[in-house]
């Protein structure tokens, strides 16, 4: 797969301790990401952040927030994006869903966007 040009920047922001279905909610939208044949997704992990209620989320050596900040950016075509976020818009129930619009200078995943056993284990 290749993606060069215009396209769009998905940003959510949610907590970690969020869940949906018993598993953490990042990793659910990680897999629907997937399932809908987006490039790739990161998750990041913040160490200290607030959001609408303004508690105060941190990593701190004496205070280990058990709920720190986790944002999850994709790239990807803006019909590629705008098909998902109905998708994410009832999995996100509490957290901040932005966009961007970016320039893709070059994305190449090596195997036109074909999966080998070799690509899923990394």
């Amino acid at each position: 797969m290749r993606i060069e040009g215009p396209g769009k920047l998905l940003r959510i922001f949610i907590g970690e301790s969020d869940r949906r279905g018993g598993k953490p909610l990042y990793q659910v939208i990680v897999e629907t990401l997937r399932e809908h044949g987006l490039a790739g997704a990161t998750v990041l992990r913040g160490i200290e952040g607030f959001g609408a209620h303004s508690r105060l989320h941190t990593y701190r050596l004496l205070r280990l927030s058990e709920d720190l900040p986790i944002v999850i950016e994709v790239v990807d075509s803006e019909q590629r994006i705008d098909a998902v976020l109905p998708i994410l818009d009832e999995m996100v129930e509490e957290g901040l869903v932005t966009l961007e619009r970016v320039e893709v200078i070059a994305y190449r995943s090596g195997n036109d966007g074909q999966r080998s056993p070799e690509t899923d284990q990394r």
